[in-house]
């Protein structure tokens, strides 16, 4: 197991340097002066020409990023040209918000969406599983952003049931229960689709395994039906749904990003999207690299998972 997991983290390796490459050239490519919209109406000529000599815009775009690339294997992402505080502070001030938001999403989608599958499949064709595949399609139809503005009219400004936006209440609050309700409508927003492809993968998956002759074998013992299903038929499915639940991790992180500016919720997501706007480019390419990072962390995560239930995957 031990070698499995340094192999997969070494084959991260160019996976990440791929991403740094891939990020520093969309940023190089984007039209406009970073020193130009740091300065605004002060942005003279000469102004504007000796910022970008203080920030080392004036360099070649190789040595820039061989430069960037050096400095962020040592630690240091740089320091924010609109915050003026360090990258790296930034980010992990804003991430933790950010993994609570994504974190509360994966596991509703995790839960339901194996619950919905393991109880479509066990029922196929009857009027359960109609009714699930028909929520579904509905939850993968929806994109997040629009339902999250579809809740925030429903059930924030119609019923009041809810917080608009936000993570804490302005005044007073800030305990787990003024959390709790500022978290329940985006992490359901945010969990909606992703839950609906785990549960139609789900449902292949167990279809597949009833099929199978062990669960023939058990039936014909007289293996009462639910141990069937849940013990025997899910432990074998799981195999094939997990690798779905990495990839679902990576869509509700990625999607933190609608969610997290159609709720204001003050996480790297809302960050990303402001550091665009001012064009703060070492703030937009530390945050990717971040998120990118954990994203391949977590899915080395799940194949470690995937191995221990199915040890021929090791080889």
């Amino acid at each position: 197991m031990g070698s499995y997991i340094l192999r997969r983290l070494v084959s991260a390796i160019p996976v990440l340097f791929g991403i740094t490459v891939i990020v520093f050239a969309i940023m190089a490519l984007i039209p406009g002066d970073p020193a130009t919209a740091i300065l605004g109406s002060y942005a003279t000529p000469e102004n504007v020409e000796k910022l970008n000599r203080d920030l080392g815009l004036d360099r070649p775009a190789v040595a820039r990023y061989f430069i960037w690339l050096g400095n962020m294997l040592t630690g240091d992402f740089g320091t924010s040209f609109s915050l003026n505080r360090p990258v790296l502070d930034e980010i992990l001030e804003r991430f933790g918000a950010t993994l609570i938001l994504a974190g509360t999403s994966f596991v509703l989608c995790a839960l339901f969406g194996v619950l919905a599958g393991v109880v479509s499949a066990a029922n196929q064709y009857g009027w359960a599983d109609k009714a699930i595949t028909f929520a579904v399609l509905l939850g993968i139809s929806i994109p997040s952003f629009f339902l999250g503005m579809l809740m925030i009219l429903a059930f924030a400004v119609e019923r009041r049931w809810f917080p608009v936006s936000g993570m804490y209440a302005i005044y007073g609050g800030g305990g787990l229960g003024d959390l709790l309700r500022h978290l329940v409508m985006p992490a359901t927003a945010l969990a909606v689709v992703a839950t609906g492809v785990v549960a139609r993968l789900s449902r292949s998956a167990m279809l597949e395994v009833l099929r199978q002759d062990f669960i023939r074998t058990a039936r014909a013992k007289g293996v009462h039906e639910r141990r069937v299903i849940w013990r025997h038929a899910l432990r074998a499915a799981m195999v094939s749904i997990i690798p779905v639940l990495g990839i679902q991790a990576g869509f509700v992180l990625s999607g933190a990003v609608y969610i997290e500016i159609v709720f204001q919720w003050p996480g790297v997501g809302r960050m990303l999207v402001d550091a665009i706007l001012t064009r703060d480019i070492l703030l937009v390419q530390g945050g990717v690299v971040f998120v990118a990072a954990c994203y391949v962390l977590f899915n080395i995560v799940v194949d470690v998972a995937q191995s221990l239930l199915d040890p021929r995957i090791k080889t």
